[in-house]
């Protein structure tokens, strides 16, 4: 595509821009023209030929750190050639730029910080919000990736270092969904961290005070909301990593305010869901007969578990029978009547002591894992504990017993924090285990099979997502929207029934399933009048027509 450029840059500046930078691809006429003569080595490369030097400098490097260091840098370089980079590698990639070596990167951000990307709204400045968000780009903005660091993954307050993972989610929305990287823009709230690391490390690069609470932290979250939907109006803003006290608040408060969802409530649901359905179909047991476990009843295993009702009453059951098929496991063994500060989503899924009065538990003032999984007898368990290593062998060995095809699914990431890894749930289940995990795992041998384990991540589900709302210009997005994608996750997932296959489709399809899920979403934004857009038909053209692609512009 033609793009005059005469009120850019020229020369060394030119360079320096990342979403117009093309290095050795620029062609000698164009060196001419900009300014770039001798800036340059005089070779002339195409893309392509750009893109095998940079994997062989990618491959060069000797740890997961490192690499992620290369394509942030290749990131802030030249845009261009790091999206079609990481969509010829995918299945090599996505770990490198997200989870799980994210992680390490969230907690090593202050080293590796190199060069600014996104803005940083600390609450000291929190009289110059929309000051600061006037610097964020000359560009009109149609999707924020917005986080306050409390709780990355499964490592917790990770304050500035946090930024990692809205840079990380924006890229998949690229590379994943199509979203053009230009209109992306990924923002930390700064208000401080609790992470006493942190705080007494001098090269800290955040604001290095405890975090802000109360009133004074409502308050300011609401001083860069109501900023954003001033300057940027019909954006869609993804919440993501806020501490299970803020998460459901903040969505609850602002989902009818701003077009925005929580990607750990409601994406991780949605892929959590998908995968569960493709479980079901290998299994070859119908979704409405299932009993879950959930390790973990924060803010993802909560929202997990309401996404999975919602499922169950769209098969027919009542809202009570649907609720009753759910077993929530926390810090003090499971939810139930009498344990105090239970959140109002946790007490949904509250047992009674009558309803657990007649099991058989060695320790009853616990009743943990192992105890719930004896008495509730599921045939789905899902983790989002944290908790390294919680499905024991007596665990999965009591999920084997009791079901022909257990569907186990440890979720946490990054990878130390996974409850159970493959490599031991394949030969303590016999090899009957369907799985999928939240990082990403080598294939297992066992007794002849090689079984591969899908990656249950949000990016199956939050690029397409974003891709359908923004098409079709939503106003909103409602839990029907991701209901509808993960139906989509679970139908794209759910056609290779054999031991040994993944519950999900390759990375190398997820631009493809990000598509399915985009028509998905924008259909169901229009029946439910959440858009101007009146024909469903309609929104194929427009997906197809948003949907950006890494090539390299010709200079006028």
């Amino acid at each position: 595509m033609k793009s005059g450029l005469d009120d850019l840059p020229r020369g060394q500046q030119l360079l320096e821009l990342p979403q117009y930078n093309k290095g050795t691809a620029f062609t000698w006429d164009e060196r001419l023209k900009h300014g770039l003569l001798g800036l340059l080595p005089p070779h002339e490369e195409t893309l392509d030929q750009q893109v095998v030097r940079a994997y062989r400098a990618y491959r060069a490097k000797e740890s997961d750190i490192e690499r992620h260091i290369y394509l942030r840098q290749l990131q802030d370089a030249n845009e261009t050639l790091f999206y079609r980079l990481i969509m010829d590698y995918p299945a090599e990639m996505t770990p490198i730029i997200y989870t799980p070596t994210v992680g390490e990167a969230c907690q090593r951000f202050s080293e590796i910080y190199r060069k600014p990307r996104g803005l940083f709204i600390a609450y000291p400045e929190r009289d110059y919000v929309d000051r600061i968000l006037d610097n964020a780009t000359p560009h009109q903005v149609d999707v924020i990736v917005i986080t306050d660091s409390e709780a990355i993954l499964g490592i917790g307050d990770q304050g500035a270092g946090g930024m990692g993972i809205p840079i990380g989610k924006l890229a998949l929305y690229t590379a994943s969904g199509g979203i053009d990287p230009n209109v992306c823009l990924p923002i930390l709230i700064d208000v401080g961290t609790n992470n006493q690391d942190l705080l007494n490390d001098p090269f800290y690069i955040g604001w290095a005070q405890n975090r802000v609470t109360g009133d004074d932290y409502y308050d300011f979250v609401d001083r860069v909301m109501q900023g954003i939907k001033r300057k940027f109006p019909g954006v869609l803003v993804q919440f993501e990593d806020f501490g299970r006290a803020h998460a459901h608040t903040l969505l609850e408060k602002y989902r009818h305010q701003i077009c925005c969802f929580n990607d750990d409530i409601q994406g991780t649901a949605a892929v959590a869901m998908g995968t569960v359905l493709a479980g079901t179909h290998a299994a070859g047991t119908a979704f409405k007969d299932q009993v879950f476990v959930l390790a973990g009843a924060g803010s993802a295993g909560c929202g997990i578990a309401e996404q999975l009702v919602r499922g169950l009453m769209l098969e027919g059951l009542s809202e009570a029978e649907a609720y009753g098929r759910f077993y929530l496991v926390d810090r003090h063994g499971l939810v139930r009547e009498g344990l105090d500060e239970l959140t109002g989503q946790q007490r949904k899924f509250l047992r009674t002591a009558s309803e657990i009065a007649s099991w058989q538990t060695d320790k009853p003032s616990e009743y943990g894992l192992l105890d719930v999984v004896r008495n509730a007898r599921p045939s789905v368990l899902i983790g989002v504990s944290g908790q390294g290593g919680l499905f024991s062998r007596e665990v999965v060995e009591m999920m084997a017993s009791i079901n022909e095809r257990p569907i186990i699914l440890p979720l946490s990431n990054p990878t130390a924090r996974t409850e159970g890894i493959p490599a031991n749930l394949v030969p303590w289940s016999g090899g009957r285990v369907l799985m999928a995990t939240g990082s990403p795992f080598d294939p297992v041998e066992f007794e002849g099979t090689t079984y591969h384990t899908a990656q249950c991540n949000n990016s199956y589900a939050f690029p397409g997502m974003g891709l359908g709302v923004r098409a079709v210009r939503a106003r909103a997005v409602s839990d029907e929207m991701f209901m509808a994608a993960a139906h989509v996750i679970g139908f794209e997932s759910s056609k290779d029934v054999t031991y040994g296959a993944s519950l999900l489709p390759p990375l190398t399809e997820i631009r493809h399933l990000s598509r399915e899920i985009a028509m998905a979403v924008g259909r169901k934004a229009v029946e439910q009048g959440h858009t101007d857009v009146t024909d469903p038909d309609a929104v194929a053209d427009l997906i197809d027509d948003m949907m950006w692609t890494p090539t390299y512009r010709e200079f006028s």
